[in-house]
């Protein structure tokens, strides 16, 4: 008999493949992002980490291999009375994640069913203690409230709720056409008050424009009627200055300043009635050599104040004074 075929050596070979055959079972390659429960006996020893990991077969199994990703749960639409006593639809999503595979193998049977049971039961809860207008008004307060409750709820389970949000919240189409009645008549209110104002501010605009008109037109009235009685009373005095130094040469006795006067007063009253606008035929009862005499009278009373003036005298001019010598 060889020594292939001999019992001593067949039983070798079979006890070397029983141990490879277990070596190989014992190995396992946990991926990335899963986490694997090892029970001894069935009593929970360790969890094995994402890499190559080794686990005594026969002795230890796996009881659960669990993602440690982030997970997406929609909650499913439900009816919700507010507490005005409006019927709502709404519906939601919930992002976990699971950060201790142990908790969440051996303190809840059913991850996805507790977390949205819990999830369903906190909506109503804090939607039906809120009004209509609040649920539509403040939804980011509601899924702040949601995420704070539903956390703290399945801490205990090694699982981390990350976000819930409110996706839809549907009134009824009634109470729909009611609201959009009201923010359309509010919205009439509003437009109807901005153009009151707006008017109201035109009319204090325009009063306060023909205000100002008026005040600078009675301000310029006045400064018009200051210069006017300025320019009367100036106009006076050169006319009250020309009387005196008329009546100064007739108390002389020179007949050519009466002339002069009169002539004057003439020639400036047939100016006005030649300038008149309504007088087309001007009638003149008066004689033409009047007007030339009291002409000539002016001519001689010029030539005759400048022949007085060349046949005044020269002013005295006082000696000058010789200086004597002391000598003498």
């Amino acid at each position: 008999m060889s020594a292939l075929t001999s019992p001593t050596f067949i039983f070798v070979l079979i006890l070397m493949g029983i141990i490879s055959t277990l070596i190989f079972m014992g190995i396992q390659n946990v991926p990335q992002g899963m986490e694997y429960t090892i029970e001894r006996f069935g009593k929970y020893t360790r969890s094995l980490t994402p890499g190559f990991n080794y686990i005594i077969p026969l002795w230890e199994t796996i009881s659960n291999k669990v993602s440690m990703r982030e997970r997406v749960m929609d909650i499913p639409s439900q009816d919700i009375i507010t507490r005005d006593n409006a019927m709502v639809k709404v519906d939601g999503i919930v992002f976990y994640r699971i950060f201790e595979a142990s908790k969440a193998t051996y303190e809840v049977e059913n991850v996805t069913g507790a977390i949205e049971d819990l999830t369903t039961t906190n909506i109503r809860s804090v939607m039906g203690s809120m009004d209509l207008d609040e649920l539509l008004s403040r939804r980011d307060e509601i899924n702040t409230r949601l995420l704070e409750v539903v956390d703290k709820a399945t801490d205990p389970w090694g699982i981390q709720v990350l976000r819930v949000e409110i996706k839809d919240i549907r009134p009824p189409q009634d109470l729909v056409d009611s609201m959009t009645r009201q923010m359309k008549a509010e919205r009439d209110r509003r437009a109807s008050i901005l153009e009151a104002e707006g008017m109201r501010e035109a009319e204090v605009l325009n009063a306060r424009g023909k205000k100002e008109a008026i005040v600078l037109e009675a301000t310029g009235q006045k400064e018009a009627a200051f210069l006017e009685a300025e320019s009367r009373e100036r106009e006076a005095e050169a006319e009250a200055k020309a009387t005196m130094m008329m009546s100064e040469a007739i108390s002389k006795g020179s007949i050519h300043a009466v002339n002069f006067f009169v002539a004057q007063e003439y020639i400036k009253a047939l100016s006005e009635l030649a300038s008149a606008d309504n007088q087309k035929v001007i009638l003149m009862p008066l004689e033409a050599s009047s007007v030339i005499g009291s002409v000539g009278g002016i001519g001689e009373l010029m030539k005759e104040a400048m022949t007085q003036q060349k046949a005044a005298p020269p002013p005295p001019t006082t000696p000058t004074p010789t200086a004597i010598d002391p000598a003498e």
